[in-house]
């Protein structure tokens, strides 16, 4: 039975793995009682990390649950400070319930315009530029995880395509995700498309953070600094613009030298077979494409529009919008199978679990404190230092925790030290020239907080939830997109970036 539960335990994971996630779990409360919670808090933090790194090995909802399940039970964290946190992100929540399986119902149109774009555009520069700029103008507009999962589920398109077109698909064994049934005369063909698909996937990743940072929709942590400061939609782009159009044009301009230069790992091209496949696939589905295809394809063109429409004007709740997306296409297109409707799920549930997950971690943070230390030294400066203290602590944070959280955490913080100005943000006409002088430099402090949580957070993929939603799909481990890879695709944005967003808040805020 003891070797049966030894063979169990996370399954098919590598024998070291399952070693090293059993000796973290021994080593945390000897480190409780030899260090004390707050060392032993960052040891868990780098534990959660570490799952995420290696989850091609290992999804990391198993171990990463453990190592939270175990804080809980050391009395680093509580049940309630958990519910509290998940509480607190559950419009991050219903977006991964709903807007993610809603997306599903739309790939069929997704894969068709996109794929028609693929065909169309044979510069690889231009298309990544065009993956990296229409990321960002979406994301402007709806929630960076919602663009996210709409070109995930084009990329996953893309290689099933090719894929099942390479392999012997009448085998009963063939899967998408076993490349053993692959035509050896392809596999070279494959592998460039995966470094192909690889590129676009960052370039449009990155592409969220860059149109998110922008506006109070982009990112959740927007609308918190914005009901904060009182800023509505043209508010928060004014108080803001100084910075992120400078970090915009820095990164479309990286996207383009990226391609030009094939520096850590991009630089991969189309193959002329993976073109005329794709191709054809274009010309097979024209071809079978029916009134009631074509119909279909109208509906959820239609319903695009007023999602889009819906997030940009915020009518409701992203959760709530992606659910009636649901409803609506599921209606007109005829789903209402049970298994069909599931299905849809599949992708966003685990990821959603994960995310509670994480929750766990930030509210260990919470309640340890971790942050105190940083968040007093750069709330202790005053003037441009300060500005800039602001950025880099927040991205610093941002780059290892949740960035929603990082933000939350800030702001609160620096609201309280500005406690008379308050009741005054929302008319700064009645207050007197000092504390008008107060509002200004409590509103660039907010500018620092938005743009240094979103942009130096795309350093790692645990930094942005749609980052770590990337990494976590279903595609990841297709195209070998994995932890590191990220990281390392995702370093000269990040340094880029990160200095432009720098040195903007110092001398252009």
């Amino acid at each position: 039975m003891g070797k049966l539960l030894v063979h169990n335990f996370l399954g098919e994971a590598p024998g070291w793995y399952k070693m090293t996630v059993l000796g973290f779990l021994l080593v945390n409360p000897l480190f409780l009682f030899a260090f004390g919670p707050f060392v032993t808090g960052w040891i868990i933090i780098a534990e959660f990390i570490f799952t995420l790194a290696m989850a091609l090995k290992c999804y990391p909802l198993a171990p990463a649950g453990l190592i939270a399940l175990e804080s809980i039970l050391m009395g680093m964290t509580t049940p309630a400070s958990v519910y509290h946190e998940t509480h607190a992100n559950f419009p991050v929540i219903m977006l991964l319930m709903f807007m993610v399986a809603g997306i599903h119902f739309m790939k069929d149109g997704l894969l068709f315009v996109f794929t028609k774009l693929l065909v169309k555009v044979r510069s690889k520069m231009m298309l990544s530029l065009l993956f990296c700029a229409v990321s960002a103008f979406l994301s402007a507009f709806l929630d960076a995880l919602t663009v996210t999962a709409v070109i995930i589920a084009v990329a996953y398109g893309f290689y099933s395509v090719y894929h099942s077109y390479v392999s012997d698909t009448e085998s009963e064994n063939y899967s998408v995700d076993d490349d053993s049934l692959v035509i050896e005369s392809h596999k070279q063909d494959l592998e460039q498309f995966k470094g192909f698909l690889r590129n676009l996937m960052m370039h449009a990743a990155v592409g969220t953070a860059l149109g998110g940072v922008t506006t109070m929709v982009g990112e959740p942590q927007n609308l918190i600094i914005a009901e904060k400061m009182r800023w509505h939609f043209a508010d928060f782009v004014i108080q803001t613009y100084k910075v992120t159009f400078p970090v915009l044009l820095s990164g479309l301009a990286t996207c383009m030298f990226l391609e030009k230069t094939k520096i850590t790992g991009y630089g991969y091209q189309l193959p002329e077979n993976v073109y005329n496949v794709l191709r054809k696939n274009v010309e097979k589905q024209a071809e079978q494409l029916d009134a009631s295809g074509r119909m279909k394809l109208i509906v959820q063109g239609v319903v695009g529009v007023l999602l889009v429409l819906s997030l940009a004007l915020h009518l409701a709740e992203v959760g709530v919008i992606g659910l009636f997306l649901i409803v609506l296409l599921c209606a007109f297109n005829g789903v209402i199978s049970e298994h069909e409707i599931g299905h849809a799920f599949t992708e966003s549930l685990p990821f959603t679990a994960l995310l509670v997950v994480f929750f766990a971690v930030v509210a260990v943070i919470h309640d340890q404190h971790l942050f105190k230390p940083v968040t007093d030294y750069v709330l202790g400066m005053s003037g441009n230092a300060q500005l800039g203290a602001y950025f880099v602590a927040n991205g610093v944070l941002s780059a290892v925790s949740d960035n929603v959280f990082v933000a939350t955490v800030y702001m609160n913080e620096t609201i309280s030290n500005f406690k008379d100005i308050v009741p005054l943000l929302g008319s700064p006409e009645n207050a007197t020239p000092e504390q008008q002088a107060r509002i200004v430099h409590l509103s660039k402090l907010a500018a620092s907080i938005n743009t240094g949580t979103n942009i130096p957070s795309v350093a790692t993929p645990n930094g942005q939830a749609a980052f770590l939603f990337l990494l976590t799909s279903a595609l990841a481990p297709l195209i070998r997109l994995s932890y590191l890879e990220m990281v390392k695709l995702a370093l000269p944005y990040t340094i880029v970036m990160s200095i432009t967003g720098f040195l903007a808040t110092v001398y252009i805020l």
